[in-house]
């Protein structure tokens, strides 16, 4: 259940009601109205599904990611018995290890995390002179600009040069500074909205300090007071991308509820590290043959093989980051939203699944990208096709520099989101709609993979065969 601020709409309703407010509170300009409000977690899978169906679909909504994922399990069990019997036990942990540990004397991608923090401070200090007056607006742009293009280049070309930094070291410290880039983005507009509103009129008497969760009262605070250190390194460590003056706040932290989410945590990162050595490894290892030989009819085989394991580490992989992991940061920052997904896997359309599986990175894109396209003149359809470009330029940033080599197998995955969410939209309705929304999630995945993977294996394994 949410709770919205004072004087503004109530969000029992709907929870699609939710985000469009808070799009509605962005294009109006007025900084103080927040889009991060007071949500509890959901409590388990199927993740808290709509409450406002009738009772019998509600059900059937409920029991059908359940029942999707309990007959994948028991009609491919004999697929993983057979995959033990011909390969035996191949889960190693220490080899995951060894993949983060390859070069213990430099550690390259923790430096690179660390060495992060000198782009936040520079971000501070540049909105620190800004609301002084010590720069003009166009000097502080320029600044943040330049601070912004280096958290992506910098990265990316020590990723991309240096050799003793593994491609899985390489991912997880790009996704830190991808993370930055965009939170120190919000952080950027949202201040200069403050300083517009501060020019512009005297701002208005702070409102009173909200109850969040049932909980503790909390003192306001606005601008330029909000511009600490100890405000920044909450908003970076916070699990939201969108950056407020007075996020929503708990009361307190339950040790149960977070001790749960641990154990989950370690758990799922077992079982997925587990599923991904014993069963998709040699089903991919397998497939490097087909590729070669060009022959079609073993390559669809071994994408039928490869997406069950594929898509069934999704899911686990979907629960750990969005449910896990997400609302154990949460708990031990008393992080008070907690809508970090919604029903996604009733989605009737590409459109509303991309809105609903990743809500912060949806809410980012409707704040801070969406909605200022709008504000300048562009169509509806510029500004949707901008914010598919923009994902496909991280996707292939995320995929391409770790494994040096550029292909644009995710980019080319991420635009063509737009015609399929067309297409689907046009001719699918309800049900037929949800089908052609999982299938595309169910064989797209697998076949970038495959793409990759036979392009690593080409670039790193024949070639300097063919070279001695």
């Amino acid at each position: 259940m949410c709770q919205s601020r004072p004087n503004s709409p109530c969000v029992l309703v709907s929870r699609p009601r939710l985000v469009q407010d808070c799009g509605k509170v962005v294009v109006q300009g007025r900084p103080s109205a927040a889009c991060l409000f007071s949500c509890s977690p959901p409590a388990s899978w199927p993740f808290g599904a709509p409450t406002k169906l009738p009772l019998p679909k509600e059900l059937g909504r409920l029991l059908r990611p359940l029942g999707s994922l309990g007959f994948q399990i028991l009609s491919n069990a004999r697929l993983f018995l057979e995959n033990l019997i011909k390969y035996g036990i191949l889960v190693d942990p220490i080899q995951v290890v060894s993949l983060f540990l390859k070069d213990p004397y430099s550690w390259p991608a923790l430096c690179l995390v660390i060495v992060a923090n000198i782009f936040a401070v520079a971000a501070f200090q540049v909105e620190k002179r800004l609301a002084v007056g010590a720069l003009t607006e166009q000097a502080g742009l320029l600044l943040h600009g330049v601070n912004l293009a280096t958290i992506l280049c910098f990265p990316a070309a020590v990723a991309f040069l240096l050799e003793s930094i593994t491609p899985v070291g390489s991912v997880l410290a790009l996704m830190v500074y991808t993370i930055l880039f965009l939170k120190l983005f919000s952080y950027r507009d949202v201040n200069l909205w403050c300083r517009e509103r501060r020019a512009g009129a005297k701002a208005k008497a702070a409102l009173a300090g909200k109850k969040a969760n049932g909980g503790a009262a909390q003192r306001t605070v606005s601008y330029p007071d909000n511009l600490t250190y100890r405000d920044l390194y909450y908003f970076l460590f916070a699990p939201t991308l969108c950056y407020e003056l007075n996020f929503p706040r708990s009361p307190r932290i339950r040790k149960r509820f977070l001790l749960r989410r641990l154990l989950e945590m370690l758990f799922l990162t077992q079982l997925q590290v587990g599923l991904i050595q014993q069963w998709m490894v040699p089903a991919i290892q397998n497939s490097m043959k087909p590729f070669k030989d060009m022959d079609y009819s073993r390559i669809v085989e071994r994408l039928l093989k490869l997406a069950v394991p594929n898509h069934l580490i999704w899911l686990i992989f979907f629960y750990w980051l969005f449910h896990s992991c997400l609302n154990a940061v949460a708990e031990l920052m008393q992080f008070g939203d907690r809508e970090f997904y919604r029903d996604w896997w009733n989605s009737e359309s590409i459109t509303y699944f991309w809105q609903n599986w990743n809500i912060p990175v949806h809410k980012w894109c409707l704040r801070h990208f969406y909605k200022p396209m709008l504000r300048r003149g562009s169509s509806k359809w510029a500004a949707r096709t901008g914010v598919f470009l923009a994902s496909a330029f991280f996707h292939e940033y995320l995929v391409s520099i770790p494994l040096r080599m550029f292909r644009l197998w995710a980019f080319t995955g991420m635009m063509a989101q737009i015609p399929l969410a067309w297409i689907v939209g046009r001719f699918f309705r309800g049900n037929y709609g949800n089908a052609a929304v999982w299938l595309s999630l169910i064989i797209g995945q697998p076949v970038a993979v495959l793409m990759y993977v036979h392009d690593y294996y080409v670039l790193n394994r024949e070639a300097p065969t063919a070279g001695t």
